[in-house]
């Protein structure tokens, strides 16, 4: 099946490769034949390492699109993109709205053009495994384009000339699409333990992922939340949650045993443009750290996506994942957390107080104990109006990067992370809880739980939002919070509550409806010799 579509011309013949690790290399394939070239072993190789070097685009680059606009960050002292940060100014020409479109349909004419090619080589042993890598890129950046836009042009053949009048499937069809090349890939991919490459527990994960969005939709297969629990117990596998979160976390511990699928990235491979090839998600979720005077010190950050209070108060005392997300005292030499096995002799030079710790008698005890502290007491270091000094809200520090250079580019070459066994448990729970079984559910989120040590969740508590919640304090920044406030209808009553920028009013859009999906792209829009193409309705 081939639906006519184009998206942005430059964007979906721009065929660009990066190093990814050791398993992608740079290669310039100017004036390269392509029967001749991708027909053989290594060219086809190098076909499939590009597809998942366009992974580095789709999340190295600001993720307003995963976590601006929600309940657990919001801008500090410097704006964030007001369309999708507030609704209020959001429209298809608006700042970031394109940056998936553009993304995904570049990562889509790729694997559209390796399995093309694949379609047609002969000498490669691995043909089928790779070819089952490939769909499931294509099937996850689809994925991604249907919960942002909704139903969106197909494109299932490789294209080698523009074409520029374009169709808008269904997002029905999209989601249907999805789940078949998830399928297919299953079939075709490897086992075994994540190395680089898409494997069968990868595979397993995003379809219990894409089950569990689509039961919510009013095209929902009956069986979607029970086929979303059933993948996601495929690929926990049976493993249980035993990794300390703060050692899940430590820099360079990227690929350790709960790691089911990350973008690869490398010192090495960003040398050539350290401050271009690597990702942003160490600039974001934290205050101004420090000026050009401490570069090397502190990380740069941009004081944009700042977990909100409610994001803080989620977490009671003694769960793990408070000291391993947040940079709680910050020393005086920032890095020396990492760079120093031993802390004792530190200077603290900022203090964040956790609700559990906040009476006068408490910080007047850890004062005398840190004299040279500034102490920042619970409620009062998050984004607000007033925030506008340096360290004014609280560091995330879970994807610190120490090797990163101080600068507000794509720095960090730390690995990204995408699926996790923490999140497959969750998934789980949500699946479970959906279907009708919540004693199964309880039981998947308190694996999540009692790894943290935090108090096991009782029947009474479990609903969705406890699970929302339990997702917020395990996924704290990991570019999952839009999608799912979205997936499960609770992105306008969070967002409005908990969020000091949005107001319910502020998702009011055209023709009554709400502003939820993202409008297309302005551009998109402009290109398409059909006129009848349909923006989303809020936008029209």
């Amino acid at each position: 099946m081939k639906f006519k579509h184009i998206i942005y011309t430059a964007a979906i013949f721009g065929f660009t490769m990066f190093s990814c690790d050791d398993y992608i290399e740079e290669e310039n394939l100017s004036n390269v034949d392509g029967e001749s070239f991708y027909t053989t072993e290594a060219g086809f190789e190098t076909l499939v390492n590009a597809n998942y070097a366009q992974l580095k685009d789709i999340y190295g680059n600001e993720p307003w699109l995963f976590s601006a606009g929600t309940d657990l960050y919001a801008e500090g002292r410097d704006q964030e993109p007001p369309g999708l940060s507030q609704y209020i100014q959001l429209t298809p020409s608006a700042a970031g709205v394109d940056q998936l479109y553009t993304s995904c349909y570049r990562a889509i004419q790729s694997a559209n053009m390796a399995i093309h090619y694949g379609e047609l080589n002969t000498q490669n042993s691995t043909i089928s495994q790779r070819i089952g890598e490939v769909r499931y890129l294509r099937a996850n950046a689809y994925f991604l384009l249907v919960q942002t836009y909704g139903g969106v042009g197909l494109v299932t053949e490789y294209l080698d000339s523009p074409i520029l009048t374009f169709d808008r499937n269904s997002a029905e069809e999209v989601y249907s699409f999805v789940i078949s090349e998830l399928e297919m890939a299953l079939s075709a991919v490897s086992g075994g333990a994540f190395a680089g490459r898409v494997n069968k527990r990868a595979v397993q994960h995003l379809l219990a992922k894409v089950h569990l969005t689509r039961a919510y939709e009013s095209f929902a297969g009956s069986d979607d939340f029970s086929k979303a629990a059933g993948y996601a117990d495929d690929a926990i596998a049976g493993q249980s949650l035993t990794i300390p979160f703060e050692e899940l976390w430590t820099p360079g511990n990227e690929m350790n045993a709960e790691t089911l699928f990350s973008v690869q990235f490398s010192e090495e491979s960003a040398s050539t443009d350290p401050t271009n090839l690597g990702h942003m998600q160490n600039l974001f979720f934290s205050s101004y750290l420090g000026g050009a005077e401490i570069s090397g010190d502190a990380p740069y950050r941009s004081y944009n996506l700042c977990p909100t209070q409610f994001a803080i108060s989620l977490y009671d005392q003694g769960d793990q994942r408070w000291e391993a997300t947040f940079m709680t005292q910050a020393f005086e030499r920032y890095y020396d957390y990492y760079d120093q096995a031993d802390h004792s002799s530190l200077v603290v030079a900022h203090y964040y107080a956790p609700k559990w710790a906040s009476s006068e008698a408490d910080l007047a005890a850890y004062q005398s104990l840190h004299p040279q502290a500034i102490i920042h007491p619970y409620g009062e270091y998050v984004p607000s109006v007033s925030r506008n000094l340096d360290y004014q809200t609280i560091p995330v520090k879970k994807f610190d990067d120490p090797q990163a250079p101080f600068d507000g580019g794509r720095t960090s070459t730390r690995d990204l992370i995408l699926s996790r066994l923490g999140e497959t448990y969750l998934i789980a729970a949500e699946a479970y809880l959906q279907s009708g079984n919540a004693s199964t559910a309880l039981d998947r989120l308190n694996q999540v739980r009692n790894r943290a040590n935090a108090t096991p969740a009782t029947a009474a508590e479990l609903d969705i939002d406890y699970i929302l919640d339990e997702r917020a304090r395990e996924l704290l920044g990991e570019y999952h919070r839009w999608f799912d406030l979205k997936r499960t209808g609770k992105l306008v009553e969070r967002a409005s509550l908990h969020h000091y920028l949005i107001e319910e009013s502020n998702f009011a859009g055209a023709n009554g409806e709400l502003k939820i999906l993202r409008p297309i792209p302005q551009d998109a829009i402009d290109l398409n010799q059909n006129k009848d193409f349909p923006q989303n309705p809020a936008y029209q």
